[in-house]
């Protein structure tokens, strides 16, 4: 490669222990402070964090997370290149240790996790910032991937200025059982926006078999109670959507929000989110995080007028 230092050859391999988690520090991103808790935690382990190093100088590193103890790999939200290569060498380096990472941990005809990253609002048009994420997109689509969706990152802190939010159409209950959640959900999934559960069913999952498995793999793991889970229904106990305010492994959340069909473009989404955020406000959280894709304007719009801001994107690829 172009510009490499004489006498090191590259070497690509697991970290050894969690006492080389500073060694993977060297390069930096916006998670490495969750990364010692993670480890500790059981969410990742040494041999699924990797670098790529020449001598002692780490060039590439890559990592992927689960969502709870004793778990397969879930998602690639570590992949960092060292930017002051000249290209074509960071790329080539970032391709070589995804492509020896994953050979590794994933038996070969097997799904791969998807890759997600988390990049400034405006990266698109700062130029630094759109050169650090596209090399990384460029890395992973030369290992077979695409991007699936981009996202936008939302944040509600106390105090924040939220529109006047019309009541008294819809009433409010807890969520009595799996099932009685996951119908709504399965309605739920009809013109959806959501690329993620439009990409499921474009699989071949129907709208229940994505709804159960989003309840059995996501939902359920949250650290809060379910009991915090709300439908909202008009008087006549005619459902409408439901909210489902949550704690995750690192914040107050709110995890699933969504109207049904028939009740769409009515407004009644302003009251179902300001009861999801009003119940996690009533817990003296320092923030809710939430999102939705970037292609999804009126949940967009909806989190606006409820006081949320864009503090971040994300971008989601997938190996087909």
């Amino acid at each position: 490669m172009p510009g490499q230092p004489h006498g090191h050859e590259l070497v690509i391999r697991p970290l050894n222990g969690p006492d080389e988690l500073p060694l993977f520090r060297t390069l930096s991103y916006t998670l490495d402070h969750e990364l010692a808790d993670d480890l500790a935690g059981g969410l990742r382990r040494p041999e699924w964090m990797w670098v790529a190093l020449r001598g002692d100088r780490v060039l590439a590193r890559a990592a992927w997370w689960a969502p709870a103890p004793g778990g397969a790999p879930y998602t690639l939200d570590f992949f960092d290149l060292d930017d002051s290569l000249p290209e074509p060498e960071r790329g080539e380096t970032g391709v070589r240790l995804l492509e020896t990472a994953m050979a590794r941990l994933f038996p070969a005809g097997s799904e791969r996790p998807e890759y997600g990253r988390f990049v400034p609002p405006d990266w698109r048009t700062d130029p630094v910032a759109r050169d650090v994420v596209e090399a990384r997109m460029r890395a992973v689509e030369r290992t077979g991937a695409r991007l699936l969706v981009e996202r936008l990152r939302l944040e509600w802190t106390p105090g924040a200025a939220a529109a006047a939010v019309p009541g008294g159409r819809l009433a409010f209950r807890a969520v009595r059982d799996r099932e009685d959640l996951v119908s709504l959900m399965t309605l739920v999934a009809e013109g959806t926006l959501d690329a993620h559960t439009r990409a499921s069913m474009e699989s071949g999952l129907t709208p229940r078999e994505v709804a159960e498995e989003q309840y059995d793999e996501e939902l359920v793991r949250y650290r809060s109670p379910d009991g915090w889970w709300r439908i909202a229904e008009l008087p006549d106990g005619d459902p409408v959507g439901f909210v489902l305010p949550a704690r995750n492994n690192y914040n107050a959340v709110i995890a699933y929000i969504g109207v049904l069909p028939g009740h769409r473009g009515r407004g009644y989404i302003d009251e179902i989110l300001a009861e999801g955020t009003r119940i996690l406000a009533g817990l003296d959280v320092p923030r809710i995080r939430a999102s939705t894709d970037v292609g999804n304007v009126p949940m967009a719009r909806a989190f606006e007028r409820a006081g949320y801001t864009n503090f971040e994107r994300s971008v989601n690829m997938v190996w087909d």
